[in-house]
């Protein structure tokens, strides 16, 4: 049996990999720097042993293959002592592209915004059709018991991610899995701390295009200027476009129902109303979401009117707008939004839906982009929608953030401290107030310190 020992495997791309590893037959070990629930109790429960920290000890353990994650850099020993030794190496795309995806119709999704809900959305289509994909998703899709598995062939549904893959190689970890079915949701610049501009992030999507076949699809959203852009520099693959509102110029189309705040649509294809929707979900961006998938689905064979009814069953994904608890009337969710454009759109969504209620939203500025300041000028006109926002003001920042946010004037608080905002907020909310904490990482345990506070009243 072929071992494989996985740096990073606690991260949600390597710990889907090694799932879907062990599935595959390989021996499997790993380690990271910080292993703790839900990932160590899944890999357990898998029979996965794993260590932490990134000591050069563990390659005692002699396996076949070490497979690199992307945190891993030059210094740390385990790193240093691997090269030294001349044992074997890869990145965790080439790895999975290699033992798995080469063998598999592969459906890419990329994009900087809703790469996870749509991935999601479409494993649960093809798995609601019986077709039994193996799927990779950055995240945790509620129609599942995790997020990856190695599934039956043909069909391998991959969040494809721009992220660079490794230390050794700087190409984006899309460019190994050799789609033949690719959804390109959008591009904006992001990833500040790898791409100087969005011309070299458009360079990484026109290397995805270059392989994708002629034999196989494009799924394209018709409403953005970068990808259009992207395709007039190369492309060889035929392709369907999606766009919102029936006259819209695309293949796919959606009729948004009147005050359903999105929950609620038909589908159309070339003109012509193939399907309707009515789910758990809101925002347009999700009805966005919602097209490509159906188009994707349709290229393995699923008619339209079968997806949506895979779709009105479809319970979303953790941390995309979900609501982590309602205490004294207050609505309290866990949104992973940390780009501007994103930031917009979810509070567009839940604006949709709530109508004149309070929104109070509330950020950590914790991503490499906004940590860097990249974005700092498009941060207050994103908040439009919240009645009054809140941010975590690390004191690391490097960047004036109440300079950048002044133009809200008094609907805007910075907080030292998760303890001075859930102080805060427990004062301020009321009833029928929507609380939409937004960030990519575990914002100091904020939602369950905030729902305690709040019952405490």
């Amino acid at each position: 049996m072929t071992h494989i020992h996985i740096l990073g495997i606690a991260g949600t791309f390597m710990g889907g990999l090694a799932a879907i590893a062990k599935a595959a037959g390989f021996k499997v070990t790993g380690s990271d720097l910080n292993v703790y629930p839900p990932m160590s109790t899944q890999l357990t429960a898998l029979g996965i042993d794993f260590v932490q920290g990134y000591g050069a000890d563990q390659l005692n353990l002699k396996p076949d293959m070490i497979v690199v994650g992307n945190a891993l850099s030059r210094g740390s020993p385990v790193i240093e002592a691997m090269l030294d030794r001349g044992m074997p190496y890869t990145s965790g795309p080439l790895w999975l592209a290699e033992e798995v995806l080469h063998a598999r119709h592969v459906i890419a999704v990329t994009g900087t915004h809703g790469k996870t809900t749509t991935t999601a959305m479409l494993a649960w289509i093809l798995e609601h059709a019986g077709l039994e994909p193996g799927y990779l998703v950055g995240g945790v899709p509620g129609n599942f018991e995790s997020s990856a598995r190695l599934g039956k062939p043909p069909f391998f549904v991959i969040e494809a991610d721009e992220y660079d893959t490794a230390f050794f190689d700087k190409r984006a970890k899309f460019v190994h899995y050799r789609p033949r079915t690719a959804i390109l949701n959008n591009l904006e610049y992001d990833h500040a701390d790898i791409y100087p501009d969005v011309a070299s992030i458009r360079r990484q999507f026109n290397q995805l295009l270059r392989t994708v076949p002629g034999s196989g699809r494009l799924i394209v959203n018709g409403h953005d200027p970068e990808l259009a852009l992207t395709l007039s520099e190369g492309c060889w693959t035929p392709r369907e476009s999606f766009a919102m509102g029936s006259e819209a110029p695309g293949d796919w189309t959606a009729r948004i129902a009147e005050d359903s705040a999105a929950s609620r649509f038909e589908v159309h294809f070339k003109g012509k109303a193939v399907a309707e929707i009515a789910w758990s979900l809101m925002g347009e961006h999700n009805v966005l979401n919602a097209l490509a998938a159906i188009g994707a689905a349709a290229q393995a064979g699923v008619a339209p009117e079968r997806a949506a009814q895979a779709l009105n069953l479809f319970r979303g994904v953790k941390r995309r707008m979900e609501v982590r608890g309602v205490v004294g009337g207050v609505t309290v969710y866990d949104d992973f939004a940390h780009h501007p454009t994103a930031i917009e759109t979810t509070l567009k969504g839940l604006r949709a839906r709530v109508g004149g209620q309070r929104i109070l939203a509330v950020l950590e500025p914790r991503s490499n982009t906004m940590k860097l300041g990249v974005h700092r000028e498009e941060l207050a006109p994103s908040l439009k929608l919240a009645d009054k926002s809140w941010f975590l003001a690390p004191q690391d920042l490097g960047w004036d953030l109440q300079g950048a946010v002044s133009s809200l004037g008094d609907r805007v608080k910075l907080a030292a401290s998760v303890d001075d905002i859930v102080h805060g907020l427990a004062a301020e909310a009321r009833a029928g107030d929507h609380v939409l904490i937004m960030s990519n990482g575990g914002f100091g345990g904020l939602h369950d310190k905030l729902l305690a506070a709040l019952q405490a009243r």
